[in-house]
């Protein structure tokens, strides 16, 4: 089992920054890559961003170049800087980790991003 622990969601003035970070604990070796997702009202959940075990990463075309993943293995948390957000942004963002093998995927709670006009 992974438990992952997401943190640093709040209120923020369009054009400001954020930065959450996630952090895992449990069977910590087994994972592999994780990600953060966001879930607005009324919609999908998408992918953010993106990094695998040798941090490669991947972002959604709509957070390219203003949101920025990083991840420190060591620690097996993964954070994501969010840079000009804009009220689009709002949404509920959620960490997630995929283990090697049978890709088992685990979700945290989430963390609330709210972003005034």
């Amino acid at each position: 089992q992974v438990q992952l622990e997401e943190s640093g969601g709040g209120l923020v003035q369009a054009g400001g920054s954020l930065r959450l970070s996630c952090a895992a604990s449990g069977s910590i070796s087994s994972i592999n890559a994780m990600a953060w997702y966001r879930q607005a009202p009324g919609k999908q959940r998408e992918l953010v961003a993106g990094s695998s075990l040798s941090h490669t990463t991947n972002y959604a075309d709509s957070v390219k170049g203003r949101f920025t993943i990083s991840r420190d293995n060591a620690e097996n948390a993964v954070y994501l800087q969010m840079n000009r957000l804009k009220p689009e942004d709002t949404a509920v963002y959620y960490c997630q980790a995929v283990t090697g093998g049978i890709r088992k995927v685990y979700w945290g709670q989430g963390t609330r991003v709210t972003v005034s006009s």
